[in-house]
């Protein structure tokens, strides 16, 4: 069931791939390298290029659900950094740019820090049950980060944040909508037909996903419009896995109790290794370049 579920991630990955480039080039026709606002968001809802990679995210996060029904957050999440080389062909032959060496080797090593996590984490972890004390532990912290960048993000809506804050943002948010998925996913598994649907159905996990979803795909539009679709699922690819891996282990007690520290510390570092990876990423693309000679021209 593993293997299942690392090829369900994989190729949910490439829908988000094709999705965000899609959603990417949208956002930024429309705005012109401006944040969304309000009037922004109500014409991409009638953009078809930015609704065909509304699709293409749907299948892709539909896939992802399927995959964390069998296998733990700490193995199906780090895979989603698949979606960051093929993001970064796809958008090069589509907006004709050319990958600097820099580039490449930053997402090599965003590559290699993800992949050797994931390795670590298939033999150092397994799936466990969730108590309602922990998914209500979880909804609170939700909560904390939902009014934290809420108000952060309000209180300068006139003096509009970069990139990095939107997609640190929509990381944490997607992070933890992941961790609520698979408790409503592995909770779907024990349904009782002679139940009433309406007891059974788990509103505060789903109220809760519908509110970090939303405002994380304002904060992830928020991205495209500031920097290319390569750092924006970079972003999203480490830290989104990260806080996924975090609650995995200190809150739903997904990590072995067998496991040799040596393993956890490598499990460490292939995360730092990644985050590295990013943190070059957002200084080396070339369209950061641009459009840091835009505003020193500016």
């Amino acid at each position: 069931m593993v293997w299942l579920a690392v090829l369900c991630a994989l190729t949910s990955a490439a829908f988000l791939a094709f999705g965000t480039q899609r959603q990417s080039s949208a956002v930024q026709a429309d705005t012109g390298g401006l944040n969304v606002d309000s009037r922004g968001i109500m014409r991409l809802l009638s953009n078809p290029r930015w609704l065909f990679g509304l699709l293409l995210m749907i299948i892709g996060m539909g896939l992802n659900v399927a995959a964390l029904t069998m296998a733990p957050l700490t193995v199906v999440q780090p895979l989603g950094a698949v979606a960051l080389v093929m993001t970064t062909i796809i958008n090069s032959k589509d907006q004709g740019i050319r990958i600097n060496r820099a580039t490449w080797v930053s997402i090599t090593v965003c590559m290699l820090g993800s992949v050797a996590f994931v390795l670590l984490a298939m033999n150092a972890t397994h799936a466990t049950d969730v108590a309602p004390e922990q998914e209500w532990f979880i909804i609170g912290l939700l909560a904390v980060v939902v009014v934290g960048f809420g108000s952060v993000a309000f209180a300068r809506r006139h003096r509009p944040h970069g990139a990095f804050f939107y997609i640190l943002g929509a990381g944490i948010l997607f992070g933890f909508t992941a961790v609520l998925v698979r408790t409503i996913a592995v909770a779907m598994k024990q349904w009782d037909p002679v139940v009433a649907f309406w007891f059974q159905v788990p509103w505060m996990p789903l109220m809760a996903i519908a509110i970090a979803g939303l405002m994380g795909q304002y904060f992830n539009q928020s991205a495209y419009s500031n920097g290319p679709p390569e750092l924006v699922i970079a972003g999203l690819t480490v830290i989104d896995p990260m806080v996924g891996v975090a609650i995995g282990i200190a809150i739903l007690g997904e990590l072995k109790p067998d496991v040799h520290p040596v393993v956890g510390l490598s499990m460490a570092a292939a995360a730092i290794i990644a985050i590295v990876g990013v943190v070059a990423l957002s200084r080396h693309h070339p369209d950061v370049l641009a459009r840091k000679e835009q505003r020193k021209n500016a």
